[in-house]
């Protein structure tokens, strides 16, 4: 494990050879960095932001809500026992419509589960996924860095990455892989475009306290400016995300505290008693991007790289770090098939790994796109129509259980880790 100090291998225009190059070091590729250590994969982390820093955009205030097959991922990659104590288990779902009659609840015990996910802050997973690269000798931290420009060597069978450092540094890889964000200049580079829907909607985002206590509950209330979600953190806090058009958003961040926790009050209600302070608040404007294809020659694409979500449903990152370990898992799969003579960048590992993908991708992107376009319609009917359908919901258990399970990440072909099981069959 190396910073930009090092390794001397890729300084002075000496090239670093790697089985694996992940280019954006953030909560996705940090992640499957860590899953490939467990295949004594040689593998480069080209981070633009400097090691360890807290200015890594993934790195951040949010709050993100974990699947549990996502806690199960963390366990499998030593990175769960160092989160652990900053993480908030959701043991209820609390979903309803401002000001009219349809609701639904979703409750861990009615799963057969003693809890539904856990929220935990952004920089928290950051600081932790960091301090397990450390103790990997097989992975290399290229940074500040970022990939300038990719070849692809096929007579070598390889990718050349330049990197932007200040330096001349060149990394070669049997593999490279795209998991430095929406606008991905590796992805860029081989030539894939993407198509990006904006929404024309900013999330808020801060921290709150209430005088009730959370109970563990997330509530998600869609409102007539937008959604709002307020998800269960540590010290009694919850993590607040509110959807508005931008105009509202600006006028909203540069409100003061105590007009900011009126128009939330009045917004949410009562159900935590009042809302007493307020962190510091946060603007991000929202899209779907989806890349125009996921693979490429001796290239993957995963994370926001591949697609970017609303976070309405609260499902991007579980769903990035799904496309990390499963790549992870078809690499392994492929490394125990033929062995010494294995090249992770061969075409029909990629493919495998696009076949797999493209199901859960698809599932979830409608799922997520589905909410915003259904509860941004303004109209009288479907707002009666939705709302009946979130009352239906709420009394049937067999269609409650099948969104429970798309929503936990829990459909389809799930990835070893995430169920538990080592990424290495025995």
């Amino acid at each position: 494990m190396s910073d930009s100090a090092a390794p001397t291998a890729a300084l002075n225009g000496v090239a670093l050879n790697v089985d694996v190059a992940i280019a954006g070091g953030g909560l996705v590729g940090a992640s499957l960095a860590l899953a490939l250590a467990k295949l004594q994969l040689r593998v480069a982390l080209i981070e633009a932001a400097p090691f360890g820093a807290a200015e890594q955009p993934s790195f951040d205030d949010r709050s993100t809500a974990l699947s549990n097959g996502s806690r199960r991922i963390f366990e499998g990659l030593g990175v769960w026992p160092l989160l652990e104590r900053e993480a908030t288990a959701i043991r209820r779902i609390h979903v309803s419509d401002q000001g009219r009659f349809g609701f639904t609840r979703i409750d861990a015990k009615e799963q057969g589960l003693n809890e539904l996910g856990f929220v935990v802050v952004n920089r928290v997973m950051g600081a932790a996924l960091w301090r397990r690269l450390s103790a990997e000798p097989a992975i290399t931290v290229l940074a500040p860095a970022k990939v300038q420009s990719m070849q692809l060597d096929r007579h070598a069978q390889r990718i050349e990455c330049v990197l932007d450092d200040g330096s001349t540094r060149i990394v070669q890889a049997k593999l490279a892989v795209a998991a430095d964000g929406a606008r991905s200049t590796l992805r860029q580079s081989a030539g894939i475009g993407a198509s990006t829907w904006d929404y024309e909607q900013v999330a808020l985002v801060s921290n709150v306290l209430s005088q009730q206590f959370h109970d563990h509950v997330a509530y998600e209330r869609f409102t007539a400016a937008g959604p709002l979600a307020l998800l269960p953190i540590t010290e009694g806090r919850l993590g607040l995300v509110w959807t508005f058009a931008p105009d509202t958003a600006k006028e909203m961040a540069e409100l003061n505290d105590a007009e900011f926790l009126a128009r939330l009050q009045d917004t949410f209600g009562f159900r935590l008693g009042r809302f007493t302070r307020i962190g510091r608040r946060q603007l991000y404007p929202l899209a779907l991007t989806r890349s125009d294809e996921y693979v490429a020659e001796r290239l993957a694409i995963v994370g926001n790289a591949a697609q970017t979500l609303h976070p309405i449903a609260g499902q991007g990152f579980n769903l990035g770090l799904r496309d990390a370990v499963s790549l992870a898992e078809v690499l392994a799969d492929g490394q125990a098939q033929v062995g010494a003579a294995f090249d992770a960048g061969d075409g029909m590992w990629l493919q495998r790994y696009r076949e797999w993908r493209s199901a859960d991708r698809g599932n979830i992107v409608r799922f997520t796109d589905g909410l915003v376009r259904l509860f941004s319609q303004p109209l009288g009917p479907i707002k009666l129509l939705r709302n009946a359908g979130m009352l239906a919901l709420d009394l049937m258990p067999a269609a409650k259980d099948a969104l429970s399970q798309l929503s936990l990440g829990a459909a389809g072909r799930v990835p070893r880790l995430a169920r538990g099981a080592d990424l290495v069959q025995k």
